[in-house]
């Protein structure tokens, strides 16, 4: 069990083929509350890449052999060891990602929700017979599972991303080997040892941590991982997709986001500004699916962006630790540079501060205030690139046509959001905006029954719903003649 202390440096190890394993190189774990490092992880190289991925390919028979009832049990006895450590991995949450605990909590208690949606989803693979055009013969669809899959998660939701794509590939009846994100391995760390604690057979589930370009080398080359499962940043995307084409191996990938928030003029107004703050501010704006972009109808702009930096002004901010706050830090001084960089540039392109816009004052960790800009340009940097960091820009529009257009412009197409209580305009915008989720009055629309993915260039593929466990699936027509 993992023992989080402010003191004294923890060692731990790397979950492989049932074992917790010593390896001879290891990475340091830092808080970025403080930038300083409380933890030591094990890695590990490529030969144990191979060796996991061969272990994986030995339990495969004994594991999709299993039915799906006994499958799903095992994945609702390692969401009650989640929930008998909630309060303690919510903790190891917040220190190696940042966030406030309250978000760290939730986010337990969403990967746990997602381990017994899947243990329940899994007793519903369904085949099909066709009706046949020859006689003598029958036709079935059957669902297979696709084989070893290697997941690739990120740091900003470190557990219940890595939960997404491990929970229903585990129900398909697929090991599973996760490459958590180097910054936050102790969540991932955490759900190993509820694997092995709820009795998952050994080899089913296996830690890859280390280099991320060589892991997923070995799993882009390996022919015994059948499918990657991958969330991070398009430019990332790209080079496995490269890298899959040579072997025409499946991806699933969940990739950059550049969300539009649209605020209409019969909107609540009071719930838009409550919603576009969740949809900005949660998880320290470190989100994927975070508002990148908000604009308002001229008619109500003034009115909403008062209310919106007051409440901006109000959010507390400090270490995830501490009791009430609502901001945490950035992940990183890398992330905390290239955000103050982003902010130099919508300046120099009209932006005007309304609120933050610098490094918060008495704090040695990576903390933004969080930032209101408006009249901000379209072609500045972040009207045009992902951030990922607490900065608001806020323009305006005149009508629904503008809105649409302006919220399409980008090659991405992760999540958008409105704020409209206009039942005609909901459907049309249901129909025109380009994006794989939309929120409507909705800041946080993430659910475990709900597909979740991208078009454009933010992924290919959908993750959660009955969608996230077809992706683990293989269709098979099976033809059965002489009847």
């Amino acid at each position: 069990m993992i023992e989080l202390q402010t003191d004294t440096m923890v060692s731990r190890k790397v979950f492989l083929g049932g074992s917790w394993v010593a390896t001879e190189e290891a990475i340091d774990v830092f808080d970025p509350a403080n930038g300083q490092a409380f933890a030591r992880v094990h890695t590990i190289g490529r030969g144990h890449v191979h060796g996991a991925l061969k272990t994986a390919a030995a339990v495969l028979p004994v594991w999709r052999g299993l039915t799906a009832k006994e499958r799903g049990a095992l994945l609702n006895r390692v969401a009650d060891e989640l929930n008998r450590r909630k309060n303690e991995i919510a903790r190891i949450i917040t220190q190696e990602n940042g966030k406030p605990l309250a978000q760290s909590e939730g986010e337990v208690a969403m990967a746990e929700d997602h381990l017994r949606w899947f243990a329940e989803e899994g007793r519903r693979v369904y085949g099909r017979m066709i009706p046949p055009q020859a006689k003598g013969k029958r036709h079935l669809v059957v669902k297979t599972p696709i084989g070893v899959v290697g997941a690739i998660a990120p740091w900003n939701f470190p557990l219940v991303l890595s939960v997404r794509k491990v929970a229903p590939a585990l129900a398909a009846g697929c090991p599973v080997i996760l490459k958590p994100a180097s910054q936050t391995p102790l969540s991932a760390i955490a759900l190993a040892e509820c694997m092995e604690s709820a009795g998952m057979p050994s080899g089913v589930f296996q830690l890859a941590i280390g280099n991320a370009a060589m892991i997923a080398e070995e799993f882009l080359t390996n022919d015994t991982c059948r499918k990657i499962s991958f969330t991070g940043s398009t430019r990332t995307g790209q080079e496995l997709i490269r890298g899959a084409a040579k072997s025409i191996k499946p991806l699933c990938l969940e990739l950059g986001g550049h969300a539009p928030l649209l605020v209409f003029d019969d909107c609540d107004l009071d719930r838009a500004v409550q919603e576009a703050i969740i949809a900005k501010f949660r998880n320290t704006g470190q989100s994927c699916i975070a508002a990148n972009r908000i604009y308002v109808q001229k008619t109500i702009y003034n009115d909403f962006v008062q209310r919106f930096v007051a409440a901006a002004k109000a959010l507390k901010v400090g270490p995830g630790l501490e009791p009430g706050m609502d901001v945490g830090p950035m992940i990183s001084q890398h992330a905390l540079d290239g955000a103050l960089a982003q902010l130099r540039d919508a300046e120099m392109h009209g932006g005007r501060v309304l609120v933050g816009g610098k490094r918060l004052a008495g704090h040695s960790g990576y903390f933004l205030e969080p930032t209101v800009i408006e009249g901000v340009g379209d072609e500045a940097l972040c009207m045009n690139e992902e951030t990922f960091a607490p900065i608001a820009p806020i323009t305006s529009f005149e009508t629904e046509e503008e809105a649409v257009r302006r919220a399409n412009a980008t090659p991405y197409g992760l999540s958008a959001y409105a704020m409209t209580r206009d039942i005609g305009r909901i459907f049309r915008l249901a129909e025109s905006i380009e994006a794989g989720t939309l929120g409507i009055n909705d800041g946080a629309p993430s659910t475990s029954q709900s597909p979740f993915g991208g078009v454009k260039q933010s992924g290919w593929g959908r993750e959660l719903g009955i969608e996230g466990l077809e992706a683990f699936l293989e269709t098979k027509h099976v033809s059965i003649g002489g009847i």
